[in-house]
């Protein structure tokens, strides 16, 4: 319960926003599960409204909202196209498998493989439920799965379009802003989440221990390299200050660290495991490192002058 409280404290400035522009992420990328073919909104938007529920298998509030997810996909089917989006971080492919089985979902299930399609529709943390009327526009999303949530489903199954709200979502001029400071010289970008020690400890003991690991482990490994343009990215979802500065408080940071805003760093530079050193040479990725294990053959990977 506490958990949950924390979630939708740090979100609930997100709770009603949405997607509007030129809807260009209608064409974005996504695969499916488990055929891996590539797919797209546009592909499917036909006469029918979209209902996506972006969600990850060690997610606890997406399995808590699993049953009724899978009761509105019996109950819309026939008026409201339903899709469920992996995030695809930190994911096992087999633990979807499991999830689906469980819960015995019959929507179709995509995987937002490179974080793009999170990044075009706002998303800041899962659940997210994000809903789409026949014109493309988005019209509500939601943290909750709740009455309002089958109020808004229920108009647009019922041939209402809604009007589409405004987002967070960055567009191009954001987005190079962001990325300026990155695509220019030479960087040791770390990259990890202030939640991938403890909200990750009971549904992915192993990636938790990893994560405490590699985060206990971070000082030693600067100082191997103490001339370098180090600097660390925590992944935005579930992210506020708050939690920037408890994580730095905890693992006594020696780098500067900053929340990757809008999720533009970890998309661009396509970080799907946590943590990741990535060495970026005039905006090329020149070495990208998941495997902590040994020090000593990441430091070899990393450039010395």
């Amino acid at each position: 319960m506490l958990l949950r409280q924390i979630i939708v404290l740090c979100l609930a400035v997100m709770s009603f926003t949405a997607f509007a522009g030129d809807k260009a992420y209608q064409q974005i990328t996504l695969k499916t599960y488990p055929e891996q073919q590539q797919v797209n909104l546009a592909s499917v938007s036909g006469d029918k409204p979209i209902y996506l529920k972006f969600w990850a298998t060690w997610c606890q509030p997406c399995m808590e909202q699993m049953p009724h997810f899978e009761a509105l996909q019996k109950q819309y089917q026939d008026k409201v196209n339903i899709v469920a989006v992996n995030i695809n971080i930190n994911e096992e492919l087999p633990k979807i498998a499991e999830v689906i089985t469980r819960f015995g979902l019959t929507m179709p299930v995509w995987l937002d493989n490179e974080g793009e399609l999170g990044v075009a529709l706002g998303l800041v943390g899962t659940p997210y439920s994000v809903l789409i009327n026949r014109a493309g526009d988005v019209v509500y999303t939601s943290h909750e799965s709740d009455a309002n949530l089958d109020k808004f489903i229920d108009m647009l199954a019922s041939g209402q379009e809604l009007t589409a709200q405004t987002t967070d979502a960055p567009n191009a001029e954001q987005t190079a802003k962001l990325l300026k400071p990155w695509v220019q010289g030479e960087h040791l970008l770390f990259f990890t989440a202030t939640w991938c020690d403890w909200y990750l400890a009971e549904s992915r003991p192993e990636m938790s221990k990893q994560c405490v690991a590699v985060q206990n482990g971070l000082n030693d490994l600067v100082q191997k390299l103490p001339n370098k343009a180090w600097h660390g990215v925590v992944n935005h979802l579930w992210t506020d200050d708050k939690a920037l500065a408890d994580f730095k408080q905890l693992y006594k940071t020696q780098i500067d660290f900053s929340i990757d805003e809008l999720g533009v760093l970890f998309n661009h530079f396509n970080i799907r495991n946590i943590p990741t050193l990535l060495w970026i040479k005039d905006g090329k990725v020149m070495q990208r490192i998941t495997d902590f294990s040994q020090p000593e053959k990441v430091v070899e990977q990393l450039p010395v002058q």
